[in-house]
């Protein structure tokens, strides 16, 4: 059982920046057996890719709309991974979750066994 816990959402104005954490935990979880992705969804839309990263942190994958802007990594000693978001963008408004899967990376969302709550994001213009 892995229980995923999302923070550092808020209201940021265009342009600004965010630093998303997750905090993962489990008594029979070890970490670096899982990938870990950070997923979003914005109100009357299916959740969607943003960003995954794999065990070790050796190969990371983007969506398109957040490449270069955003970043994702993790420190396994610690059982937590981070989106920082530069450059914010209205379109990037939504509930940011975090999500975890053993093996390797993967941009679907049917991939993910286990999931937070979702923290959100206000990018005001």
């Amino acid at each position: 059982q892995v229980q995923l816990v999302e923070s550092g959402g808020g209201l940021v104005q265009a342009g600004g920046s965010l630093r998303l954490s997750c905090a993962a935990s489990g008594r029979t979880f070890t970490f670096d057996n899982y990938a870990m992705g950070w997923f979003r969804q914005a109100p009357g839309k299916e959740r969607e890719f943003v960003a995954a990263i794999t065990w070790g942190g050796g190969s990371t994958l983007y969506a398109d709309s957040v490449k270069v802007r955003f970043t994702i990594s993790r420190d396994n000693a610690k059982k937590m991974v981070y989106l920082q978001m530069n450059s914010l963008k209205s379109e990037d408004t939504a509930v940011y979750y975090c999500a975890a899967r053993r093996g390797s990376n993967s941009r679907y969302v049917g991939n993910y066994d286990s999931w937070g709550q979702g923290t959100q994001v206000t990018v005001s213009s």
